[in-house]
């Protein structure tokens, strides 16, 4: 019965200081990461299907995981590309999402960069 207890002492005591020191999603990013992601942005923009298709390859990335998961200056991709008037490549990362499925919008990670010109 104290060994129980000594069990539920130590667990209770340490499951918080594991939950503070797990990173968290405000953590700063590797700058290989952010510039991929301003590459990606940049190539997106341009409406320039080789452009783009050279950057994504280059950074050995796939177009579905660009179209979901990347935001560039608080719009997501395609949102972004469409802005410029990149329909090119917005129609090319819009195909890449293919058919329609429900997903946990809150089970997926964005990586957000915001970069000027």
């Amino acid at each position: 019965m104290a060994t129980l207890k000594t069990v539920i002492i130590a667990l209770t005591s340490v499951i918080p200081v594991l939950a503070f020191s797990l990173p968290s999603q405000a953590a700063p990013m590797s700058s290989y990461i952010e510039t991929a992601l301003i590459d990606v942005c940049k190539a997106a923009k341009s409406n320039k299907l080789y452009r783009f298709n050279s950057t994504v390859k280059s950074y050995r990335l796939k177009d579905r995981t660009i179209a979901l998961k990347v935001v560039c200056n608080g719009a997501d991709i395609i949102s972004f590309a469409e802005s410029y008037g990149a329909d090119k490549t917005a129609a090319k990362l819009q195909k890449s999402i293919g058919s329609v499925s429900i997903i946990d919008t809150a089970a997926i990670d964005k990586l957000q960069v915001t970069f000027t010109d």
